[in-house]
């Protein structure tokens, strides 16, 4: 993960208000206005901290007619703390424990693959296991090219090479932030931004 984005995480969580917003997004999404009732502040202060804390990736938001409701960013939040760590200690002595770490999820790889896709390539369905679901998804959206921006018929004609229910795994796509959706394009993320399934259980 890049620096600045580990950098702007941190800031956005220098704010008490900040992280009690985090708090109480834990436990679900809520609205602007209930966030300002809990924390006994008032809306233009939770549309400040939110926009903040929007602009670091920490929280989604979506509009339902003239209400926006919060909610956390489970992901970004877990892979960027994680990143801090590795930050810190990549220069340590812990090369052993690495490298048997990364055969071990190397391993998982292939044997997802090998039970989840023919071996022509098709995807016979996505696996319930979150964990493995990711390593998939991964699979697929790696063949797509960064940077460019696809028509949803591109998309869906992609997916279609792998698997027919192409609406599902396009919105997973979306859900899980390996793809962005701005209008009518969709735009494969940074790779910083993907989920990291090697964190999971």
């Amino acid at each position: 993960m890049q620096l600045d984005k580990i950098v702007n995480y941190h800031k956005a969580l220098s704010d008490p208000t900040r992280i009690k917003i985090l708090i109480l997004l834990a436990g679900g999404e809520l609205n602007g206005q209930v966030l300002a009732d809990k924390l006994y502040v008032t809306p233009a202060t939770i549309t400040h901290h939110t926009a903040k804390l929007r602009e670091a990736s920490l929280i989604n938001e979506r509009r339902e007619k003239n209400t926006v409701y919060f909610s956390l960013n489970h992901y970004f939040i877990k892979n960027t703390a994680t990143a801090t760590a590795d930050l810190i200690y990549k220069d340590t002595n812990t090369t052993g424990g690495l490298e048997q770490m990364n055969i071990q999820q190397q391993r998982l790889k292939e044997s997802v693959s090998k039970n989840f896709f023919t071996s022509e390539g098709k995807l016979k369905h996505l696996p319930a296991q979150l964990k493995k679901k990711l390593i998939v998804l991964q699979q697929l959206v790696s063949a797509l090219e960064p940077n460019h921006p696809y028509t949803e018929k591109e998309i869906n004609e992609f997916i279609k090479q792998y698997h027919d229910d192409y609406a599902t795994i396009r919105r997973e796509f979306i859900m899980h932030q390996y793809m962005i959706r701005d209008r009518e394009n969709y735009t494969v993320n940074p790779q910083e931004m993907w989920p990291k399934w090697e964190t999971l259980s």
